[in-house]
């Protein structure tokens, strides 16, 4: 359902609405406004008629007819009752409504009133009794509230239909640039970051398209930061495979060359195979240190087999031998060795870069790995800090190494974060929850 349909819907509701309201609230006031005139007349005819009656006893029915001619009495009908019944009209205002546009019936009903019928008795100047009857004859008051009813309704369409015009008219201009914004969405959606929205008059859709360039630009730091990290760990990848094949030639190659060689010359009857087989033994040997350092460097055995803890004091261990300078210390809660398996290696390769960016560049004495669970909610807290030298952040963003340690927390769910300032140490946060 579209926002037009919806709001025009609205306001026809609306509409309808006020119309019942207005119609309601118009013909109670007609009907009190008609009953207040009636009354009214009434009353003021009855007072003419008693002060009339006494100041022109001589000329009673003469002024009688004089004051069915007031504009006052238009409401009412006067007539006159002889003794033997006959009736006789002195008021001509109810002929006069018979030419007038006549309302509705329904709005007649809806209107009129239940008027009483007064009968006052008077005497003419030849001593004959006779009955002054009084009713009420509102058709001239309803007929005058049906022209101001059809007056207010009609300015009230004429109202409503500018405000449709008005609302068409706004959403014309309204309905352009989320068609432009929607069409720069779909581009967005196919990979299109270079296309930029331009400005609109209307300050909403101006900040729209403001936060709309601002995401395209983000998406596209985002994509381009994805492919170069993707292209480095395809290259680490490529570098670690021809270390390997060059490993498994160099040092497994020779080794077994020359034990084969060593097995020929042992064939024969004057070798000296008590030689033969120390040279054996101490090939051997070296393959296997070879080996566990080769499957040290593509997976920590001990990381499976001891778990982080130990995997952790042992590569702490590692990097004392290497760098005597700088001081490792490890907090560890005994909690983290009951997450799961697949969030211990990324941490742990996490940690593993870490320690190197600190020893190769930060130059610091002093390095602290700090592994916490919390609880509400539950979260591992990874913070590795050091007192180096620090540097701009700005710059720091850009190495491969970084991104590769966010993007294996964000794998996990977590967030990153890295506080460094010059010559005031590093600090590279973790949370990873755990639910």
């Amino acid at each position: 359902m579209s926002l037009r349909y919806q709001i025009s819907v609205r306001i026809l509701l609306i509409s309808l609405s006020i119309f019942l309201l207005g119609g309601s609230i118009g013909i109670w006031q007609a009907r009190q406004s008609v009953n207040n005139e009636v009354d009214s007349s009434i009353s003021l005819v009855l007072q003419l008629i008693k002060i009339g009656m006494e100041s022109n006893k001589t000329h009673q029915t003469d002024w009688l007819f004089r004051l069915s001619h007031l504009k006052q009495t238009r409401h009412l009908k006067i007539q006159l009752k002889t003794l033997t019944g006959e009736i006789v009209n002195i008021s001509t205002h109810h002929l006069v409504n018979k030419t007038d546009e006549t309302p509705p019936d329904w709005f007649i009903n809806l209107v009129k009133g239940e008027y009483p019928k007064i009968e006052y008795p008077i005497e003419v100047r030849n001593g004959l009794p006779l009955k002054l009857i009084i009713q009420a004859n509102p058709m001239d008051e309803i007929s005058e509230a049906w022209q101001e009813s059809i007056a207010f309704f009609s300015s009230l369409v004429v109202l409503v239909l500018l405000t449709f015009l008005s609302v068409q008219v706004v959403f014309n201009k309204t309905i352009k640039p989320i068609h432009s914004i929607l069409e720069h969405l779909k581009a967005i959606e196919t990979g299109d970051y270079q296309n930029k929205l331009m400005g609109f008059s209307t300050r909403e859709y101006d900040d729209i398209a403001k936060a709309i360039n601002h995401m395209t630009d983000v998406l596209d730091k985002t994509e381009k930061k994805n492919r170069a990290l993707t292209q480095h760990s395809l290259e680490i990848q490529e570098e670690e495979r021809r270390l390997l094949s060059q490993e498994l030639h160099d040092e497994f190659g020779q080794s077994l060359t020359a034990i084969k060689v060593m097995a020929v010359t042992a064939a024969h009857e004057k070798a000296d195979t008590q030689q033969i087989t120390t040279s054996i033994i101490k090939i051997c040997d070296h393959l296997v240190t070879v080996v566990r350092s080769m499957m040290k460097q593509l997976h920590p055995l001990i990381l499976t087999e001891l778990g982080l803890k130990a995997t952790l004091e042992d590569l702490l261990q590692h990097w004392e031998e290497r760098s005597t300078s700088t001081v490792f210390i490890l907090h560890y809660d005994d909690a983290v060795d009951y997450i799961e398996q697949t969030t211990v290696i990324q941490i742990f390769r996490v940690i593993q870069e870490s320690l190197t960016n600190s020893i190769r560049h930060a130059q610091a004495s002093r390095v602290t790995v700090s592994l916490q669970v919390k609880d509400d909610p539950d979260r591992l807290v990874l913070i590795v800090t050091d007192n180096g030298v620090g540097c701009d952040l700005d710059q720091l963003i850009s190495g491969f190494g970084l991104l590769g340690m966010e993007e294996r927390v964000k794998l996990l769910g977590g967030h990153f974060k890295i506080h460094t300032e010059v010559n005031k140490g590093m600090k590279i946060t973790a949370e990873i929850p755990l639910a």
